[in-house]
């Protein structure tokens, strides 16, 4: 069995292992949402979004290095240098430590008089807010300490482990939910340092199975300078996407806060739990996808390396359309069977925010690409630069007088801009075949949405409440996989699924 072969199989034993922990996360997410936001009330559930909004404006610096940390471990495994995989395993591990020390530091000084100066809370949650604010800082530091054990199981490919770590800490997420029942207790306050013993557990969790099962990552404290500078290189200009992506996610809850206040902010809360959802179904399909594309390019095997590309990026938007045009035709419905109380505007920012997925979805496996070349220092001056733009456009938008929702209409239009940027700097930089691309990815995305679409929109406009939901369901179930059939596929990925299908009828 060739190499190729056995790494398909591998992506897909990992995806059916991360699909088995998605569906676990999802449902206990999705009731532990409901239930938090009843307990602490629409006011509380928005002042926990907001200060845990501006603790993640800090943590960009992290974001960059846990790029880093899995490039650079993936990068040395597809080389097979075990040595090198241990000694980037604990440099990364200082970096880490490093970066939590200064997220503490701007968070208690910048980020604690940004709160107390600018952040809207309502008349006597003062205190709890600023309680909040601290618990939330100690959970982002035990956070960013446990992105290396992350990225180690990732790199190795062993997602058995990710899966029932990740199922253990949504179920204790749950459990958090419980104690917020009983009375003589300020519930937000509760609740976040709840979150905190949970993120410091899980991090336990994570150090005891790694050390156990990969010996390189047994931290050992060393200092070579080489290796910290191309660290640092490639984390520094990761940097740029890091703080483009939360200014224009964290950035426009703040924005949106000071425009409006925080009961926006818990319908912003609500739409990324949806989101989170939905895209939780793509997001372990890439996971499992991402090491390979990495690994193919430091072994020179360019057409896997590609086909990896092409593959990752169709084959990801299909699944997150086929899953979200439900969610879409029927935004409303679904909100109000899953929450007691439905705040304002949650609804459209939830389609929306599923718009800027779709196309996120496209994106992801060309960033990973960028990331496998190492050298990202042009792509992330213009793609970060592009990104960030939706920061002062939506404040634009808002001062305008536009409504709340214009905020994440400049999103998605700034994303698409940014993946015709992503295609544009590969096709200058590897010979990327862009215009191979664009006919075998784009144009079958645009003709699958296009024909799936008319049908089950139809369908929810003249019928409501569960019978919508059945019937705009069903037809997307049969629609959407007919269309990728037809406009989605090439002639050899149709005879391979033909063939399989024959097979399986023949046993």
């Amino acid at each position: 069995m060739n190499s190729s072969s056995q790494d398909n199989k591998r992506i897909a034993k990992n995806t059916l292992l991360l699909y088995f922990r998605m569906i676990l996360i999802m449902a206990v997410t999705l009731y532990t949402s409901r239930v938090v936001l009843d307990t602490l009330g629409v006011e509380d559930f928005g002042i926990y979004n907001i200060v845990g909004g501006v603790v993640v404006l800090f943590s960009f610096l992290n974001s960059a290095m846990a790029s880093a940390t899995q490039r650079f471990l993936n990068y040395e495994l597809g080389r097979g240098d075990i040595h090198e995989v241990q000694r980037v395993f604990s440099m990364s591990m200082t970096a880490h430590l490093s970066i939590a020390a200064l997220v503490l530091l701007l968070a208690e000084t910048i980020g604690l008089w940004f709160v107390w100066s600018y952040i809207k809370v309502p008349p006597g949650r003062e205190t709890a807010a600023i309680w909040c604010y601290q618990f939330s800082v100690l959970t982002s530091c035990i956070q960013i300490v446990r992105i290396p054990y992350n990225a180690c199981i990732i790199a190795y490919e062993r997602m058995s482990f990710y899966a029932y770590i990740s199922i253990l800490e949504v179920v204790l997420r749950l459990l958090v939910v419980f104690p917020l029942l009983l009375d003589g207790f300020d519930r937000l306050v509760l609740y976040s340092l709840l979150m905190s013993v949970v993120a410091l557990l899980v991090l336990y969790l994570y150090k005891t199975v790694c050390n156990r099962r990969f010996p390189v990552s047994r931290y050992r404290f060393f200092w070579d300078s080489s290796l910290y500078k191309r660290l640092m290189s490639f984390s520094g200009w990761s940097l740029f996407g890091g703080v483009a992506n939360v200014g224009a996610q964290q950035g426009l809850g703040i924005v949106l806060n000071i425009f409006f206040g925080v009961a926006v902010n818990a319908a912003m809360g609500i739409a990324n739990q949806v989101s989170q959802a939905v895209y939780s179904f793509v997001s372990n399909f890439q996971t499992a996808f991402n090491p390979q594309i990495i690994k193919s390019y430091a072994a020179g095997d360019r057409a896997h390396f590609e086909k990896l590309m092409f593959y990752g990026s169709k084959y990801s938007y299909f699944l997150l359309f086929l899953l979200s045009l439900p969610v879409l035709l029927n935004c409303d419905f679904l909100l109000s069977v899953w929450l007691k109380e439905v705040p304002p505007h949650a609804a459209a920012f939830s389609e929306l925010i599923i718009l800027f997925l779709l196309l996120d979805a496209l994106s992801a496996p060309l960033w990973i690409a960028v990331q496998a070349m190492g050298n990202i220092r042009n792509y992330q001056l213009m793609i970060s630069s592009i990104i960030l733009l939706s920061l002062p456009l939506g404040y634009v938008a808002l001062k305008l007088g536009m409504p709340p929702e214009s905020v994440l209409v400049v999103r998605v239009v700034v994303n698409a801009g940014a993946l015709a940027a992503r295609i544009v700097y590969l096709y200058r930089r590897i010979s990327f075949p862009a215009g191979r691309y664009l006919k075998e990815v784009v144009l079958s995305v645009l003709l699958v949405t296009a024909c799936s679409v008319p049908l089950p929109l139809w369908l929810g406009s003249i019928a409501g409440s569960w019978n919508g939901l059945l019937l705009t369901g069903f037809a997307s179930l049969l629609l959407v996989p007919a269309a990728i059939y037809v406009f989605g596929l090439r002639r050899e990925e149709r005879s391979y699924i033909l063939r399989l299908v024959h097979e399986k009828i023949k046993r």
